[in-house]
């Protein structure tokens, strides 16, 4: 029996190898020692799940090309690698929405008077969102349990559930058994099933990072004629997780889709209700206050709402999420806007930092002493993370990329089924498999986007 506690676990299960010895390792590692793909060049070792032998090319398709593009979602330097990576254990989680007694806001809220008129605290003024200065924990001696007056109720926070489901990301392929052997004789392109994997496998990746930054206006509701009704199909945007009822809000009452999107024309105000919908949960609902992140967009998505960033609008940000308990690891955005603030700070006679880091199934972690990795700007000591395809939230015309401050430690992908590569065929004896004179192949991922703090998240968008 294996069991899955951390995703080294399910890269194991997935691409590993179990030999005699029983360990169980990454597929170009056995023992501990790097002895690549055979096992002392043993042709006929039976040693891969499944029992296929090494020795049959057939049976390492699944196992190299799959853990290729893995790597390639997790060493690149993009959206998708910044956020680590977690085995899905469970199709939820619970996350507290209330202090037991304070409120939920950013900071423990307290009444400085006693409004009620009583001298001593009562059981409903303990547990309240805003409790009595003097009634919330100190007690006299010797105090009596379950008695108010002496400051003692029994109070609890408040809990909800968050839901959410897999995401299945697959792309499939073919080509004919003419088009092997003439790619072979003709035009010299050689083994043509060894070039479609390479530029599959790369657009597999580039797909699901587009994904995590998928625009928040795209979630529209089944009320408008533009919905894209299987959007959720995909990963859950990051632009989405970082979001707030307010800002959703914003472009509501300031018809950004129709300003973006349609000309101006007004002939579809976009229903908004996709983008309030985030893991079983709406936000605006009562109570749903906990998924707001922080989010500055000026308060304006008119088409001369869009503003210049300053230093002090990303100050501003990285203070709020402080405060709110958050501590932001890395800043997504696009090259537009680093190179935006490389000139803010160049002007001031102040400069980036740069420093290694190195994208791994963990997220971007920092390296001491080791020249290895990407070599990033840094603003406070976060490093700045370029993503050519980031979102553009304005409706004035030339805007820069948005930046998300991402906390890590509290956003993570859920894996189910790492990258694996499936293909079948007249290739390996098999046509009537695929039901065609040639070879069928795929690429299939299963995960989706997790988030247990969106306090500590924050996004500055609507930027010039």
């Amino acid at each position: 029996m294996s069991y899955i506690n951390t995703i080294a676990d399910l890269e194991a299960r997935t691409y590993g190898l179990t030999g005699a010895t029983g360990f169980n390792n990454q597929l170009l590692k056995q023992a501990g020692t790097v002895a690549g793909i055979h096992v002392s060049h043993d042709t006929n070792a039976a040693s891969v799940a499944g029992g296929v032998g090494i020795g049959d090319v057939g049976g390492l398709y699944n196992k190299v090309f799959g853990q290729k593009v893995w790597s390639m979602l997790n060493r690149e330097c993009n959206a998708l690698s910044v956020i680590s990576k977690r085995p899905y254990t469970s199709s939820g989680w619970r996350i507290m929405t209330e202090r037991p007694a304070g409120g939920s806001g950013n900071a423990l809220a307290v009444a400085a008077n006693s409004d009620d008129g009583v001298s001593a605290p009562t059981a409903s003024n303990i547990g309240s969102a805003t409790p009595r200065a003097d009634a919330i924990g100190g007690v006299p001696e010797n105090a009596r349990l379950d008695n108010a007056t002496d400051g003692l109720a029994a109070i609890a926070p408040t809990y909800t559930t968050l839901f959410t489901s897999p995401k299945i990301i697959a792309h499939q392929f073919d080509f004919s058994e003419l088009a092997m052997e003439m790619a072979a004789i003709d035009d010299g392109i050689g083994d043509i099933r060894a070039q479609m994997r390479e530029d599959m496998g790369k657009h597999h990746a580039e797909v699901q990072n587009k994904m995590l930054v998928m625009p928040l206006e795209f979630y529209l509701g089944s009320g408008s004629s533009e919905s894209l009704d299987l959007l959720d199909r995909n990963y859950t945007s990051l632009l989405k997780v970082v979001s707030s009822s307010a800002e959703i809000a914003q472009m509501d009452s300031d018809d950004f889709y129709s300003l973006k999107y349609d000309n101006n024309s007004g002939t579809d105000d976009a229903d908004n209700e996709g983008m309030k919908r985030l893991y079983g949960t709406v936000r605006g609902a009562s109570g749903s206050g906990f998924l707001d992140a922080q989010v500055d967009d000026n308060n304006d998505y008119s088409a001369t709402g869009g503003r210049q960033l300053t230093l002090t609008v990303i100050n501003n940000t990285l203070r709020l999420l402080r405060e709110a308990g958050g501590s932001p690891k890395v800043i997504l955005t696009g090259y537009d806007t680093i190179q935006t603030l490389a000139d803010l700070l160049q002007a001031q006679e102040r400069f980036m930092d740069r420093k290694e880091i190195v994208p791994t199934v963990n997220g971007v972690r920092g390296t001491k002493g080791a020249e290895v990795g990407f070599r990033v700007s840094t603003y406070y000591d976060i490093p700045l993370i370029p993503v050519a395809a980031m979102s553009k939230t304005s409706a004035t015309s030339n805007p820069i990329s948005d930046m998300l401050f991402l906390d890590t430690d509290h956003l993570w992908l859920s894996v189910m089924k790492p990258t694996q590569y499936f293909e079948d065929g007249i290739a390996s004896g098999n046509p009537f498999g695929v039901g065609t004179l040639g070879n069928k192949a795929l690429y299939r991922t299963i995960a989706e986007v997790g988030c247990s703090y969106f306090k500590g998240q924050g996004k500055i968008t609507n930027l010039l």
